[in-house]
C-alpha cells in the first residue's frame, strides 16, 4: 500500500492519500481546493490513477479540490448522503465499502459534528486505521455548534461506534492545530480529555458551553462545498 499524509498550512488540514500497489488505483480523502496542483503531480510521480476523492463531511473551513479533481482526472466524487449534494458522483450511506484497487474503504456515519459527517476504516495487512474527519481529533472532538451538529450524536458516535475499534486503529484526523499527526484509539480513550467526561449529560455540556467563534471562511466555504468547491 502508498500511503501519504498530507499538509495544508492555511486551515490545519490533512488530507489523505492511499494507493494500492498491485492496481495502482488510489483515493484522496479531504482534499483541499489550492492544494489540487500538488495532488496532481504526486499522483503523477507515483503513477497512481485518482479513482475516488472523499470528503469526511461538508468543511466549514476550507474549501475542497474533488470537483477540480474529478474535471483533471475523471474520478468520482464520494460524500455521505445527509450532505444532499448534488454534486457527487455517490451519496454515502453507513456500511458501504468502497475498493481502491485491493484495498477496501468503509464508511462509518458519525454524526455530531455535522449531520453528514462520516469516517472511513481501512483494513490492510494485519493492519487498520480509520480516517475521523473532524469527528475524533488528536486530544479533542469536532466542534457541534453548527451545520446541525449535535454533541448527543457526536457522543454516540464517539462511544457507540469508534471506541468500539481494537485499541490498536491507527488515528487520523481530518485537523490538528498542535503538530499531533497520528494516535491510536486506545491512546485516544486514555489521554483525550473530552473522553474521560464520565456519561452523555457531562460530555453535552462541555460541548454546548465552548464558545467558539465560527471558522473564518464559514459562509464561502459550505456553499461552495456543496458543489464539490466549484
Amino acid at each position: 500500500m502508498i500511503f501519504r499524509q498530507l499538509f495544508e498550512r492555511e486551515s490545519s488540514t490533512y488530507t489523505y492519500l492511499l494507493g494500492c500497489t498491485e492496481t495502482r488505483a488510489a483515493a484522496l480523502i479531504d482534499t483541499v481546493k489550492s492544494e489540487v496542483p500538488k495532488y496532481v503531480q504526486l499522483l503523477d510521480e507515483l503513477d497512481l490513477q485518482l479513482v475516488y476523492v472523499l470528503d469526511t463531511h461538508t468543511h466549514a473551513d476550507h474549501i475542497t479540490g474533488a470537483g477540480e479533481l474529478r474535471d483533471a482526472t475523471g474520478c468520482k466524487t464520494l460524500l455521505g448522503e445527509e450532505a444532499h449534494s448534488p454534486c457527487v458522483s455517490t451519496g454515502l450511506k453507513d456500511g458501504d465499502l468502497i475498493p481502491v484497487g485491493k484495498l477496501l474503504l468503509k464508511a462509518i456515519y458519525t454524526p455530531g459534528h455535522t449531520d453528514d459527517s462520516y469516517c472511513y476504516l481501512l483494513e490492510h495487512g494485519g493492519q487498520s486505521c480509520v480516517f475521523t474527519g473532524d469527528t475524533l481529533l488528536i486530544r479533542s472532538t469536532g466542534r457541534t455548534d453548527f451545520q446541525n451538529g449535535s454533541a448527543t450524536a457526536q457522543y454516540h458516535s464517539l462511544f457507540d461506534k469508534l471506541l468500539t475499534l481494537p485499541d490498536h486503529t491507527w488515528v487520523y484526523p481530518a485537523h490538528d492545530y498542535k503538530g499531533w499527526q497520528i494516535s491510536t484509539i486506545g491512546e485516544e480513550k486514555q489521554h483525550n480529555p473530552r473522553l474521560q467526561l464520565g456519561s452523555l449529560d457531562a460530555y453535552v455540556d462541555f460541548m454546548h458551553n465552548l464558545e467558539l467563534p465560527n471558522p473564518t471562511l464559514m459562509d464561502v466555504a459550505v456553499p461552495a462545498n456543496r458543489t464539490c468547491g466549484k
